[in-house]
């Protein structure tokens, strides 16, 4: 198997190079890991997938495999030509051949033996839970069993990296959930590198080994799901990866002289980012699965607000809190916690789970 390296990699559509579809991307990618290029639409996360494909001939930078490298504005290796195979967002599987038929096309454009070529396609369709629908054409299967159709076919010509643009964005709800867990036990017994591609930050967190969050062109932060969800480098990462509330804050350096956070005036003890000075203007990164609501402090430091909104999802409850010093902040419950609209509340935050930012522009309400 192989792992990718990508240095300084740039790639515009257009003259004015400041309209990058990506810029400097500097990106390692381990042997045997599912890598998740997250961000929204116009980050560069598919332009990425297409210049790894070979699809695209970089504008600077490099993509190595192993010791090979296989693109550079010199030249680019044909994408038949890389190990790789590609899963696309539609599927792209033939209407009129057979799920066989399908699946064994890049064996027989190889020129693979007739036995082999039945042993391979029976052993990945096992693979992908396919077995016995060999002889069914695309239109008889459901959406799921089209997405493991394109799975099996990439899976079959054996490659050392499988690339994934958004293949469960056509599917249902339940659909996505269970396939997602069938993708990631695929990428285990396989042991090939798999990168992949979506703007759905619960993908990424439930599939992923290491997550490439990407915006404007730029890798933004490289790491695993748990640190860019609760410890996101910047607050555009905070603000993508999933719920957040930004909560207007102040520098305040205690006697100790180090930095915590300081919210109408409740001590808030969370980490400050280096280059910060006493009395700056702060965002803190709050997740609404971070905020504890009581009807009475306790005596806990903690901020006082009404309930504006409740909302019912069934595993949690939702609710608006005005603070009465702040803005509005979305907390969430457990459905056993209930408070009700209009009724006064203390907010306790736990620091430790928040990310301090410095304030660059106005807090988002």
């Amino acid at each position: 198997m192989a792992g990718i390296r990508i240095k300084g990699l740039s790639k515009s559509y257009a003259a004015n190079a400041e309209m990058a579809a990506v810029s400097g991307l500097d990106l390692d990618i381990k042997d045997n890991q599912f890598v998740t290029l997250l961000g929204p639409s116009g980050c560069g996360k598919t332009t990425t997938l297409r210049l790894i494909a070979g699809y695209l001939t970089p504008d600077k930078g490099t993509i190595e495999v192993g010791s090979r490298v296989i693109s550079s504005a010199e030249g680019v290796a044909p994408p038949d030509k890389r190990g790789m195979g590609m899963v696309f967002q539609n599927y792209a599987v033939w209407p009129h051949k057979t799920v066989y038929e399908n699946v064994v096309f890049g064996l027989k454009l190889r020129k693979i033996e007739k036995a082999e070529c039945r042993r391979r396609v029976e052993a990945t369709l096992d693979l992908v839970n396919l077995n016995g629908l060999e002889s069914r054409f695309p239109g008889e299967l459901s959406g799921g069993q089209q997405q493991r159709v394109a799975l099996a076919r990439s899976l079959v010509v054996e490659p050392e990296i499988l690339l994934l643009d958004e293949p469960l964005s056509n599917l249902d709800a339940k659909l996505r959930e269970r396939m997602r867990v069938e993708l990631k036990q695929l990428q285990r017994r396989t042991g090939i590198t798999f990168v992949y591609v979506t703007h759905d930050q619960a993908e990424a967190l439930a599939l992923s080994d290491q997550i490439a969050v990407m915006h404007g062109g730029r890798l933004q932060q490289y790491g695993t799901p748990d640190e860019v969800y609760r410890r996101p480098t910047n607050k555009t990462v905070a603000d993508f990866m999933g719920i957040v509330n930004f909560v207007p804050a102040a520098a305040k350096r205690l006697a100790s002289g180090a930095l915590i956070a300081n919210v109408a005036g409740v001590d808030i003890d969370v980490s400050v980012p280096a280059g910060v000075a006493d009395g700056d203007p702060l965002d803190v990164a709050v997740r609404p699965e971070n905020v504890d609501l009581a009807r009475s402090s306790d005596g806990r430091p903690g901020l006082t607000g009404t309930v504006t909104e409740e909302t019912f999802l069934g595993n949690i409850v939702e609710y608006w809190v005005e603070l009465a010093s702040g803005p509005a902040i979305r907390v969430q419950a457990h459905p056993t916690e209930r408070f009700n609209v209009g009724e006064t509340v203390h907010a306790q935050i736990r620091a430790g789970e928040c990310s301090a930012f410095p304030r660059t522009e106005p807090t988002k309400q």
